[in-house]
């Protein structure tokens, strides 16, 4: 019985991005050995999560209310639209506390070998939320991967044919770093978005 218990939860613990095996064992060898309480409280944490935390009504970010404290925000610019691919993502653009704007949050990007396409990212809604009537630039800060590129270009086509202003993230050089060392591809696109 303590085997099979100790089997499901190496398992569980290999369905989280990046862990293997030899991870997943580790971890669970830990908590058993080292740390019940920290397993006790990791399994709460998991279970009131997963029975409270949905999605924001308006940006689809991970939320507790209906409508997130973000959306909610009156200091918020309602003008701007990032559209970012995870709640990850929109928690990085918050940290570099350079935008002010609002959100929508696709939770994925277009992959159709894997089946997912525009309707299962949300486009739709999207849609709908940045032709509410106050936004003015929709700001597509999907990654720089193909994936990216491509949810990128589709929703931009669809927006744009709605008449709203659509811009990119720049890409470039990263402040600190010494060119020789920045990769190729990255230094050719800095080039040519130079301004």
């Amino acid at each position: 019985m303590a085997e099979q218990a100790l089997e499901r939860l190496i398992e569980a613990l290999r369905r989280l991005p990046g862990v293997g095996m030899k991870s997943a064992q580790r971890m669970s060898y830990h908590l058993l050995q080292h740390d019940r309480d920290g397993a006790r409280q990791l399994a709460q944490a998991l279970s009131a999560a997963v029975e409270r935390v949905g999605h924001c009504q308006r940006c689809h970010t991970f939320s507790e209310a209906p409508v997130c404290a973000t959306c909610l925000d009156p200091r918020r610019d309602a003008r701007q639209l990032a559209v970012v691919e995870t709640p990850a993502d929109q928690a990085a653009l918050e940290r570099s506390g350079g935008y002010q704007g609002l959100y929508f949050v696709l939770m994925g990007r277009l992959r159709p070998l894997d089946g997912i396409g525009v309707a299962d990212i949300g486009a739709a809604e999207l849609l709908e939320r940045a032709g509410d009537g106050s936004v003015q630039e929709v700001i597509l800060a999907t990654s720089f991967t193909a994936e990216g590129e491509a949810t990128a270009h589709v929703l931009t086509q669809a927006l744009m044919a709605r008449g709203l202003k659509v811009t990119r993230l720049a890409r470039g050089v990263p402040v600190g770093s010494e060119l020789e060392y920045v990769d190729l591809s990255t230094l050719a696109q800095a080039l040519s978005d130079r301004r």
